[in-house]
């Protein structure tokens, strides 16, 4: 089996060529014959039909007699390739080869009176066409008989067929060779992009293949191996941030942990002392978990390794409930919490993920609110669509940061978020739990005038 592209395509093309080259030498050939007997059939047809004239004239001026007639008739011939015979009946009158009389008899009685045109391939090595024409005259019934010979037929298509012979192999070979050097041609920017391939590494996947001037299907094979190369490049640079965000996210825990570990150690303490040092391990800790647990979560996300916990529900009791369960945090900040759960909606999909995505928005809500504003969570079920939609009066995001919460680790004040305690993936959480449920979430915002987060999810079964 061929494995070379080049070489496959110079065969198929060589393969289809040659079908086509056959095929057209069939036609020539066989065009060029019908031609040559066409042409033999008019010659012997005009052939027979001037001699017939002529006999008749010959006829009357003669008063009948047959035999001088067609004595004269023949002495008068133009020279021609091909033999006339008079005949009555089956006698010979007269003969422009007399040599061939007898063939011409059994010739004459092998054709039918008429004007159709019969071949003898009794005659000579290639056979012979031959036309015998009738012509009453008085009481008599003469037959003017046309031969001709088919040997000039046979030579000229013995010549075709030499030539034919000769030229195809010469040709096909002219055309093998075109075909690989077209092939060669055409697939050179192919090789050009292996070359530029194999320099491509982790380390440079901003380059992009450049392979000039080429066909319009190859240009758009680098085209689509260059938005490859894209996505690879922001890929590895968001697993780059993200492990620089997570590392730094953990060292700063852990830092903590460290350090009241080393002070609390470094000599002896109160009591209250070490209980002080403990609690804020034991903070750092559940922070460290949480934020451990958060990274675990969107890691198997992205694997698809987090299968959903499907059951029926109602998004009413369930939203009731998340306004409940975080009204402490919004009271200890004196931000004012509505809730609207509408009336029954039912639904299906994993509460579980459900409750802590309505948690994640409600709860970056109030961090992101001053106190004395206002954070309202409404449930609406209108058309084919579920909104759930938390809106607050907080500081808003700007438009650049607004398309880029929804990334991990990024906030659009890091400083103040260290210091609530987010970590910069709450958003992202919420982002995929919607999505697992064939949902979206959007954001409309303005900085100063606070946010609105939208998940909507198609009515009917969430999962």
């Amino acid at each position: 089996m061929i494995r070379s592209l080049r070489l496959q395509l110079t065969v198929w093309y060589l393969a289809s060529f040659a079908g086509l080259l056959l095929l057209f030498c069939v036609l020539l050939y066989s065009i060029l014959a019908r031609s040559l007997e066409r042409r033999l059939e008019e010659s012997l047809t005009s052939q027979a039909a001037t001699v017939a004239t002529l006999m008749r004239e010959e006829l009357e001026e003669m008063h009948g007699d047959a035999a001088a007639a067609a004595a004269d008739v023949i002495s008068d011939l133009q020279p021609w390739s091909g033999i006339i015979a008079i005949l009555d009946g089956t006698r010979m009158l007269a003969t422009s080869d007399p040599a061939q009389q007898r063939r011409l008899e059994q010739a004459a009685l092998q054709i039918s009176r008429g004007t159709a045109v019969q071949s003898l391939p009794a005659w000579g090595h290639s056979g012979a066409r031959g036309i015998a024409r009738s012509l009453e005259f008085g009481n008599r019934t003469y037959t003017v008989l046309a031969v001709e010979p088919r040997d000039s037929i046979a030579r000229d298509l013995d010549v075709l067929r030499e030539t034919l012979l000769v030229a195809i192999p010469l040709i096909l070979a002219l055309a093998g060779l075109g075909g690989y050097l077209l092939t060669r041609r055409g697939l050179a920017p192919l090789g050009w992009m292996v070359e530029q391939t194999r320099k491509i590494t982790g380390e440079n996947l901003d380059t992009r293949l450049e392979i000039g001037r080429a066909a319009d299907e190859l240009t758009t094979l680098a085209a689509s191996f260059n938005e490859l190369l894209s996505r690879l490049d922001q890929s590895f640079a968001g697993m780059r941030r993200f492990v620089q965000d997570a590392s730094h996210e953990l060292r700063t825990p852990l830092a903590v942990i460290r350090g009241e570990a080393d002070v609390a150690l470094s000599h002896d303490r109160s009591a209250a002392e070490y209980r002080e040092a403990l609690a804020i391990i034991q903070e750092e800790s559940r922070r460290l978990s949480r934020l451990v647990d958060d990274l675990l979560n969107l890691a198997r996300a992205d694997a698809g390794h987090v299968p959903l916990q499907v059951e029926d529900l109602y998004l009413n009791d369930l939203l009731a409930e998340c306004c409940r369960s975080v009204q402490p945090l919004a009271a200890a900040r004196h931000i004012e919490l509505r809730c609207f759960p509408s009336e029954d909606v039912a639904f299906r999909g994993d509460e579980e993920l459900l409750r802590r995505m309505v948690v994640n928005l409600l709860d970056n809500a109030i961090r992101y609110t001053p106190p004395g504003g206002k954070v309202s969570a409404v449930l609406e079920a209108q058309g084919p669509d579920v909104r759930i939609r938390v809106t607050d009066t907080g500081v808003g995001i700007a438009p650049e940061a607004a398309s880029r919460v929804f990334e991990r680790f990024f906030r659009a004040d890091k400083a103040r978020s260290r210091q609530q305690g987010g970590f910069g993936l709450g958003l992202s959480i919420v982002k995929w739990i919607a999505e697992s449920h064939r949902g979206a979430v959007e954001l409309v915002s303005q900085p100063g005038a606070g946010s609105t987060f939208t998940v909507r999810f198609p009515r009917g079964n969430g999962a």
